[in-house]
């Protein structure tokens, strides 16, 4: 037999061998076929409630809303409960213990801050918060935390995540507890245009899906001043460029007007906070599309439980100043018709509390179901991911939570999820 024969029968075998196993490996399994049943199904979009819904899931997707229910499938009966989508948190901190303010802060470890994330994320989950946006954490902390959330080692809710803060020397984004003797500086520090260009190129490298910036001062921050500007525009501006060419959005700790004014004009993608914002900021967030994050129940809580929170006087007297304007501000930003995204800064006040943030907007002018589309469709909209998340449509995760009773009537039910299902799997169930 001729040898080059021999060889191209042998080659030609082999390659039938490997493109057979290839096949058998990207040839997917048959997912499992899930129907969840229920009294009525909200369509965020509309306002409008479906009555007895069919949500057929094939794997972490839905595939109909309106059935039939496919012979051999799972079925969930969830009567007398209302479907919505999962619930989207644009704005939280989830690594660490939450409750450490101040001083005490610097006893927790990296190791135990993570740890305690995995907890936090847990417990977000089960509140029905399917997606969150965690905007800063040390030590890439967030990072570990999202991709052990992919790979199935912990339950949490699917996560965009910046690492750590960017800020100025001496900013809310610094570490300023620690005398000068320690030297001690936060990961996210930067001044000027080169080092904030490569700051931003940094936390990209290790993993960050977005960047956050500390425009102004803060309230949880020893030294400085929430209403003062921290970046200034040119710095603000070059962290921008380099984030939205590298595909990356980019979140605006903003408490001062200033701020977030310099902040919007450098095309950041949110406001978050916007405690101080004035008319003309107001309008230069409507003339850029800029979103805004308000977190207003961490206020009424650190209010409600000021005796016991624990949190330091020189932190307590910028709540209260903080306090006694925000609200006022933030109300008219929402009547002036500017985008808001839902966000709660959970860490400050305890995890699993984050709908509590519904009935601030409700009390602040929005209608219930303007107040759940900010943790919809907005939120989607804002994070990027409104082909995935935000409503229960056909080709979206299967991220689902149901309730007792109508939040388009009463949007505290959205406090009490019966029901937790994120990517086709059943994280809570409380309909027996």
């Amino acid at each position: 037999m001729n040898i080059n024969f021999c060889k191209v029968a042998v080659a030609l075998f082999l390659f039938a061998l490997i493109a057979t196993a290839t096949a058998q490996q990207i040839e997917p399994a048959n997912p499992k076929i899930t129907v969840i049943r229920a009294a009525q199904m909200l369509d965020v979009k509309s306002g409008r409630t479906i009555d007895n819904p069919v949500v057929v899931i094939a794997g972490d997707k839905i595939t109909s809303v309106s059935g039939p229910a496919p012979a051999g499938a799972t079925v969930i009966d969830l009567p007398g409960a209302t479907l919505v989508p999962g619930l989207i948190d644009a704005h939280t901190h989830l690594i660490g213990k939450g409750t450490n303010f101040g001083y005490q802060k610097l006893g927790e470890s990296l190791p135990a801050a993570t740890l305690w994330g995995a907890r936090n994320a847990r417990v977000t989950l089960e509140a029905g918060f399917t997606t969150v946006r965690n905007v800063g954490a040390p030590g890439f902390a967030d990072v570990a935390l999202r991709d052990a959330i992919n790979e199935g080692l912990v339950p949490g809710p699917h996560m965009l995540v910046s690492g750590p803060l960017l800020g100025i020397t001496g900013g809310h984004c610094d570490e300023n507890l620690l005398p000068f003797s320690y030297h001690d500086t936060a990961e996210g520090v930067a001044d000027g245009i080169e080092a904030v260009q490569h700051k931003t190129r940094e936390v990209i490298k290790y993993g960050a899906d977005l960047i956050k910036i500390c425009a102004t001062g803060g309230v949880l921050s020893k030294g400085d001043d929430p209403q003062a500007a921290q970046f200034t525009l040119e710095e603000m501006k070059a962290i921008v460029a380099d984030a939205h060419r590298l595909g990356r959005k980019v979140a605006a700790h903003a408490h001062g007007a200033q701020g977030i004014l310099w902040a919007t004009e450098a095309g950041v993608d949110s406001i978050e906070h916007g405690s101080y914002i004035d008319d003309a900021g107001i309008a230069a967030m409507k003339q850029h599309g800029t979103y805004l994050v308000p977190t207003v129940y961490l206020q009424t809580w650190m209010v409600e439980n000021s005796k016991t929170n624990g949190l330091p006087e020189m932190y307590a007297i910028k709540m209260r100043q903080v306090s006694q304007v925000g609200r006022k501000n933030l109300t008219r930003a929402f009547a002036s018709g500017v985008k808001v995204a839902f966000g709660t800064d959970a860490a400050v006040y305890p995890h699993g509390l984050n709908a509590h943030e519904f009935n601030e907007y409700v009390h602040m002018g929005m209608t219930p179901i303007q107040a759940i589309q900010t943790a919809t469709v907005n939120a989607a909209d804002l994070l990027g991911w409104s082909d995935r998340i935000g409503t229960l449509e056909e080709g979206k995760y299967a991220d689902i939570v149901a309730v007792n009773g109508d939040p388009t009537k009463d949007v505290t039910t959205l406090e009490h999820p019966v029901f937790v299902m994120k990517g086709g799997v059943v994280y809570r169930n409380e309909v027996r």
